[in-house]
């Protein structure tokens, strides 16, 4: 079994005129968003092994919010996250080695939403900032991991309840 986590970055702050969509921070929601959302993956024990974040500020950021807040030491940055599509990411996915047996990719949209009803068979419409999707897949090989063959078992985002 093998469980997958798509987040997209927090909220980004454009502020800054002469920033890159590269370089863009994080703003003070994104910076507000990102712990509370660690801490609702802590406190129900959904801790991945492995982080791996596109390269862009905004994503590099909310990964290491993340680990920071649920004390993983194993981070990654991958250049080939950042403007994927989601057959991209797919390949990402595919590439990530099988001693990983809970992963956190932390991309953008719309390839965070387009790669997680491909995998899940879903319908969700935008992946909110800061939102994530946990899909656990009934399979041994990331190499294996396609279309439909995932399962949505948690979805959630900075302004969802989190006692519903």
């Amino acid at each position: 079994m093998k469980k997958l986590m798509l987040i997209r970055h927090a909220k980004s702050d454009w502020s800054h005129a002469g920033l890159s969509d590269y370089d863009r921070p994080l703003n003070a929601r994104g910076k507000r968003n990102a712990p509370e959302m660690a801490l609702r993956l802590k406190a129900r024990k959904l801790v991945p092994e492995h982080l791996l974040s596109s390269g862009a500020e905004r994503a590099k950021s909310t990964a290491r919010i993340f680990a920071e807040h649920l004390a993983v030491d194993d981070i990654e940055f991958d250049e080939r996250i950042y403007r994927a599509s989601e057959y991209d990411l797919l390949n990402v996915v595919n590439d990530l080695p099988d001693t990983y047996s809970f992963v956190a990719i932390f991309g953008h949209n719309p390839t965070i939403t387009e790669l997680t009803n491909h995998l899940t068979g879903g319908d969700i419409v935008n992946m909110p900032t800061c939102g994530l999707a946990l899909i656990d897949i009934p399979l041994d090989s990331w190499a294996e991991v396609s279309a439909g063959t995932g399962n949505l078992a948690v979805y959630d985002y900075p302004k969802n309840d989190p006692d519903i």
